[in-house]
């Protein structure tokens, strides 16, 4: 899979890079992942600063997307990922689904 990672208005330092790329090499199933495109940038309130992380994964068929905003890029990261695995089990059981019924 290959990893595409983008900081608007600041340097993303290579742990940061490095903790991004590890969580979504554990995606699962990670066998269909073409690429995942990952946008890190800061929120438009300079007084709470929020952290925002988008990705996108370039898959066969609609490519998901989910946003999410923490306290920090870790957490940001860490809660985009979750949905992202969410989003891929519920594929992976509608493609079962519908596998098992045709052979009915």
């Amino acid at each position: 899979m290959n990893v595409n990672i983008q900081s608007l208005g600041f340097k993303a330092g290579e742990e940061l890079e490095a903790y991004i790329n590890k969580k979504l090499g554990k995606l699962t199933p990670n066998d269909h992942i073409v690429a995942a495109n990952v946008i890190l940038f800061l929120g438009p309130d300079k007084a709470t600063r929020e952290h925002f992380c988008e990705i996108r994964l370039e898959v066969p068929g609609n490519d998901p997307f989910v946003k999410e905003g923490a306290a920090d890029f870790y957490q940001a990261a860490d809660s985009c990922i979750n949905k992202l695995q969410g989003i891929l089990r519920k594929q992976k059981e509608k493609q079962l689904d519908a596998w098992q019924g045709k052979d009915v």
